[in-house]
């Protein structure tokens, strides 16, 4: 970074944002609502942020975390978890190797103290707090089984929603896990299972997404968008705000509908002039929604704000990561795929802060570490790696202060309930409280 652009980051921050210089804490009411929003580019250099920025400012969060779950089912947002333990393993849950774990994202699914997850034969497993297994079913052929599917949960109390790689999706009894039918779709499913009322959502690979009955899986309605015949193996999402759903593609265009029958409301590309070999490697974070906006990223080094009602722009800045982001009063925090910590300003798009918490590792291991995600807890921010190392950040000063091993291969993101932190690897589920 020259000498010109460092001296326009601080020209940009000074002027989009202020704060006290007594204190030299941020907070929520530092940062002045801007009314009339209008598409900006924060940074026009084309390269990816690598540097520090404002690292002698501490960033000071409200006290309150979400206690909302069924808000952050809807919005994707965890906002600040309930979670500051010791980080002291307490169980462990296994189950057969899950093969190629580092190409999916999976969820760990809750049910009270239970979790929910499957393993390399498609099988879904309960396990009660204890690590003591309730009940596994497994409703695969053998040549399915063969085919190791990857799955995804969604549950609402009494029922659980399952959704794979192989095109079948199908309803299960959440205490029994017994099944009460199956359905099969033409394409595969990879993304996000959102429950709405009666309802469920999911996107399969010809970028469609469909909208099924809960009672019998029969489909309501579907929106097919622009389908590519290379895609990204990144999993796909949405987000449910009063009567409307937003989603997106494989190809970075985000759409608008109607929640009760489909009608398109909107829709916004994201990116020009998609070529098959840059859609295969678009890997999109997360959407998360503040109820007024759109907030996400990409590994292409572009992070949007999007108004939710009309579909445009508010702004776009240079930020490297297919994260899920998360907001917490008027900041975004989200973590580029090179190792920064990056505060954001959630109505101006300013980088407020960016601090470097990868600085620990030698330069030649540190090219093979990614991050995988992260959650905001009461004092620390949980970060996990495809290292298998769990990293300890402090909120206020974003430096790392401790590295928890867990593995040595690919971990997921943090999943926090009941004030436990969990983490999946291949073969087994960690508890840490």
């Amino acid at each position: 970074m020259n000498k010109i652009f460092q001296l326009l980051l601080i020209i940009i921050f000074f002027s989009g944002c202020s704060f006290n210089k007594n204190s030299k804490f941020w907070t929520s009411e530092t940062i002045k609502e801007i009314e009339e929003k209008k598409f900006e580019k924060i940074f026009d250099d084309p390269t990816t942020l690598n540097k520090e920025l404002n690292t002698n400012i501490n960033l000071n969060l409200s006290k309150g975390f979400e206690k909302n779950n069924l808000s952050k089912k809807f919005t994707n947002n965890d906002g600040r978890v309930n979670f500051d333990g010791s980080l002291k393993r307490s169980s462990k849950y296994k189950f057969s190797k899950i093969e190629n774990f580092y190409q999916s994202e999976p969820i760990i699914s809750f049910n009270k103290d239970n979790i929910i997850f499957f393993d390399n034969k498609g099988t879904v497993l309960q396990f009660d707090k204890r690590s003591k297994l309730i009940w596994r079913k497994n409703y695969y052929t053998k040549s399915e089984k063969k085919s190791n599917p990857i799955l995804q949960f969604a549950n609402d109390k009494n029922f659980l929603i399952v959704a794979d790689n192989l095109s079948k999706y199908y309803k299960l009894n959440l205490e029994t896990g017994d099944l009460i039918w199956s359905k099969n779709n033409s394409a595969p499913f990879n993304s996000q299972i959102k429950i709405f009322k009666d309802h469920f959502f999911i996107i399969d690979f010809t970028n469609t997404l469909r909208c099924y009955s809960i009672k019998n899986g029969e489909e309501i309605w579907s929106f097919q968008t622009e389908s590519a015949l290379i895609r990204s193996q990144k999993r796909l999402s949405m987000v449910i705000v009063e009567d409307a759903i937003y989603f997106n593609n494989s190809l970075g265009d985000i759409s608008a509908l109607r929640i009760n029958d489909g009608e398109l409301l909107w829709q916004l590309p994201t990116q020009s002039n998609v070529l098959y070999e840059s859609a295969f490697s678009l890997e999109t974070s997360d959407i998360i929604t503040d109820n007024k906006d759109l907030f996400f990223s990409n590994n292409k080094n572009q992070f949007f704000s999007i108004d939710i009602k009309s579909g445009s722009f508010n702004w776009e800045n240079r930020v490297n990561s297919n994260l899920r982001p998360t907001v917490v009063d008027n900041f975004i925090i989200t973590v580029s795929l090179e190792g920064y910590l990056i505060v954001i300003d959630k109505i101006t798009g300013n980088i407020i802060k960016v601090t470097d918490i990868f600085s620990s590792f030698k330069p030649k291991k540190r090219k093979e570490i990614l991050p995988t995600g992260f959650v905001v807890g009461l004092k620390n921010i949980y970060l996990s790696t495809n290292i298998g190392r769990l990293l300890v950040i402090d909120i206020k000063s974003g430096k790392t202060i401790s590295t928890l091993k867990i593995d040595k291969d690919n971990i997921s993101r943090p999943f926090v309930s009941n004030q436990n932190l969990y983490l999946a690897k291949d073969n087994a589920i960690i508890k840490l409280n």
